[in-house]
């Protein structure tokens, strides 16, 4: 099929054009995330999550994103939205780095396959923090893919989402490749049409020095669909 083929291609570059690293920190986290969404009225819709992340071994707060956006809908498979997100991160023996974002987002659901759904997600993030004046740019783009293998609604879910920064800031961000998530796991029917996404992501992050952070997460998402 036509899509497939698109994502796996997509998988592939998306891992060719990591670059090569000489030393790897890891960790166990485990992330969850509390998301509201509706319509407004008509067209505009909208959501707001609430998205603690446990690290370290999952002993302690690691951060904390706040993160509400509004939108309109351009079609009934396109969605256009302008959010804020506000990310708290924890520090041990010093103040909180607090960092503000704009974003502006495009969902896309390209096609059903299978019987199931392909999405894709493209976000431009411009980024402030405390700890520098500079403005961050950067793009994040998702291709997802989720197929029913139960009468009752359950799914089995998939996810890459590959992070590009566009400039260098005082407070530490580089141009290039930022991240790679990779996320497996399975999509819950709830109630209504409330679900629950369980599963594992790999979360790869470049940092400088030719480093790289892997965190191995528990994710557990809950959309609640009003």
């Amino acid at each position: 099929m036509k899509i497939s083929r698109a994502l796996l291609a997509g998988l592939c570059l998306i891992s060719a054009a990591q670059p090569a690293f000489s030393s790897t920190t890891q960790d166990e986290q485990a992330w969850v995330n509390l998301t509201v969404m509706g319509t407004l009225t008509g067209k505009v819709v909208y959501f707001a999550e609430v998205q603690p992340r446990f690290g370290d071994g999952v002993s302690r707060l690691d951060q904390l994103l706040l993160r509400p956006a509004i939108g309109v809908k351009l079609s009934p498979t396109m969605t256009l939205y302008q959010g804020y997100a506000r990310v708290i991160t924890k520090r041990e023996g010093a103040r909180d780095l607090r960092e503000h974002r704009s974003f502006q987002q495009l969902s896309w659901v390209m096609g059903k396959p299978w019987g199931g759904e392909f999405s894709t997600r493209t976000r431009l993030e411009q980024r402030w923090r405390a700890d520098g004046d500079d403005v961050g740019h950067r793009l994040r783009e998702m291709v997802r893919l989720e197929v029913p293998v139960a009468s009752n609604g359950l799914a089995a879910l998939g996810y890459a989402e590959g992070f590009l920064a566009f400039n260098d800031t005082d407070w530490g961000a580089r141009s290039g490749f930022d991240q790679l998530r990779s996320f497996i796991g399975a999509e819950i029917p709830v109630a209504g049409k409330t679900t629950i996404e369980l599963g594992y992501l790999n979360q790869l992050v470049n940092q400088t020095g030719g480093r790289r952070r892997m965190n191995h997460v528990l994710s557990f998402s809950l959309f609640a669909r009003l």
